[in-house]
């Protein structure tokens, strides 16, 4: 009978037991504490090595990176900074200043000048003979000529109212000193004629020569028993007056 009571039983099933399982936390480093340095009051922290010794290997890669990239330029001193500075300066001015106008030399800027007043002016004899005045009067004059007007006026006597051809011709063989005086102011009158007026030099007349008396030269001379005598010398102012023949 207790056989059959325990097989008719229904067999008590034992509870499951229930484990509790714990999560376990975040592995969480410790963050170092700050170390203070002693001179300063600047709070330092503790790195581990192996995290410097990777920065110092990522800024080593970095640095032959730039290095190779662009080589490093060298350092200038401020003289050449200023120097540099002070050119380009200059480079800005001379960009915004207009453009000169170059330079001539002053034989072709008196050429030019010379062009354009003859151009402005018009010549003496066209001007004369258009207006119907009288024929132009060359002029030349020489001063302080080292000869008294006296003796001057002894030769200027023979050639007022030639030719030049004739005057040359006198002049050529008077002789006096002043005749060479004289001859050189005839050049020049008719050389003036020729460059100023246009004028034939070979159809030019002697319209007026004359000597006037200059400034005279005081000297002295010994003389005996101790005296002195005054010794004058004279000079004359030479005047000749072309114009053209009739």
């Amino acid at each position: 009978m207790a056989d059959e009571n325990d097989k008719n039983e229904t067999p008590e099933t034992p509870e499951p037991e229930v484990v509790e399982t714990t999560v376990p936390e975040a592995a969480v480093e410790p963050t170092p504490e700050p170390v203070l340095a002693e001179d300063a009051d600047v709070a330092v922290e503790e790195t581990p090595a192996e995290v410097l010794a990777d920065d110092a290997d990522v800024d080593a890669a970095a640095s032959e990176a730039d290095a190779t990239a662009a080589p490093a330029r060298p350092r200038r001193s401020r003289t050449r900074r200023a120097a540099t500075d002070e050119g380009a300066a200059d480079d800005a001015a001379t960009d915004e200043a207009p453009a000169e106008e170059p330079r001539r030399s002053r034989a072709r800027r008196a050429d030019s000048a010379e062009t354009a007043k003859s151009a402005a002016q018009p010549k003496a004899a066209e001007r004369a003979a258009r207006n119907g005045d009288a024929a132009p009067v060359v002029r030349a004059q020489a001063k302080y000529v080292r000869s008294s007007a006296r003796k001057a006026r002894l030769v200027c006597d023979h050639i007022r109212g030639k030719s030049v051809e004739e005057a040359r011709a006198i002049l050529a063989f008077t002789p006096r000193a002043v005749a060479r005086d004289w001859s050189k102011l005839l050049e020049s009158a008719v050389a003036n004629a020729e460059h100023n007026h246009e004028l034939d030099g070979d159809e030019l007349l002697i319209k007026a020569a004359h000597a006037d008396e200059g400034p005279t030269l005081k000297r002295f001379r010994p003389r005996a028993m101790g005296r002195a005598t005054q010794i004058r010398k004279r000079t004359s102012h030479l005047t000749i007056l072309l114009t053209p023949k009739e």
